[in-house]
């Protein structure tokens, strides 16, 4: 095998219409060594049971995880990461499965972690987009989430804390200490982006367009926004004494 071994994690919850596309699409990449996980979290829809299929026809290459019940985008994520970690996987993507982020920027993140700890898809650094048919009062709420209030209460310099599409090291990963990671929601992304600052990461950011999904409905609701900036002030508490593992 050539290059790094890959392990691009997808937490999923009613993704059934999704999953099997994005499936194709990461396979279609042609880069030695990828591997796909899913993590589904019992969803009703059987978006479980599609991905079972798809594992038993890519052995090997496609694995899945099933939870009992929708825990949480946080806890999917980090026990996506200690599989892909148990597996020896090098590199660790994580993204969604609603096409939101292009599998076409994975080469990109790959060759960019060469030199970088973790590589962040960015929607707000010089050449990334957002949708065009996000509304102004949408775009401004992203906007000042990532670019004014976590920047001011964490002190972070990155322009996207809460993207949900990176590239992470094994050895980053391992240096954070997934079992102090708390968050479970949403704010998972701004704990992630924090502790990998604070504990002297070295992080890119790469421009990507941020498309709205094309089939299903979103999970980011008004009440996850509100935890969100909420729990926000309690990372900072958190891991004011953090330190790398």
């Amino acid at each position: 095998m050539n290059g790094p071994k890959i392990m691009v994690v997808i937490p999923s919850y009613n993704e059934a219409d999704n999953v099997p596309a994005m499936v194709g699409e990461l396979l279609s990449l042609d880069l030695p060594g990828l591997e796909i996980l899913i993590v589904d979290d019992n969803s009703p829809d059987g978006t479980g049971e599609i991905a079972d299929d798809l594992a038993e026809r890519h052995p090997g290459c496609v694995h899945v995880l099933h939870r009992s019940g929708k825990l949480g985008l946080g806890t999917a994520y980090v026990t996506g990461f200690r599989f892909a970690l148990e597996q020896a996987a090098d590199l660790i993507i994580q993204m969604d499965a609603d096409f939101s982020h292009s599998p076409a920027y994975i080469p990109q993140f790959v060759a960019a972690a060469k030199d970088h700890d973790v590589v962040v898809g960015s929607r707000y650094v010089a050449g990334g987009s957002l949708d065009e048919q996000w509304s102004w009062w949408r775009y401004f709420l992203s906007w000042w989430a990532n670019s004014v209030y976590t920047r001011l209460i964490l002190g972070v310099k990155v322009k996207d804390a809460t993207a949900g599409f990176k590239c992470w090291r094994r050895s980053t990963l391992e240096g954070i200490g997934l079992a102090r990671v708390r968050s479970n929601g949403y704010v998972f992304q701004v704990e992630m982006a924090y502790l990998t600052e604070k504990l002297g990461y070295r992080f890119l950011e790469i421009p990507i367009h941020f498309e709205d999904r094309r089939i299903g409905r979103s999970k980011m609701t008004v009440p996850v926004k509100i935890e969100a900036a909420l729990r926000t002030w309690q990372i900072r508490w958190r891991h004011r004494k953090a330190r790398r593992m």
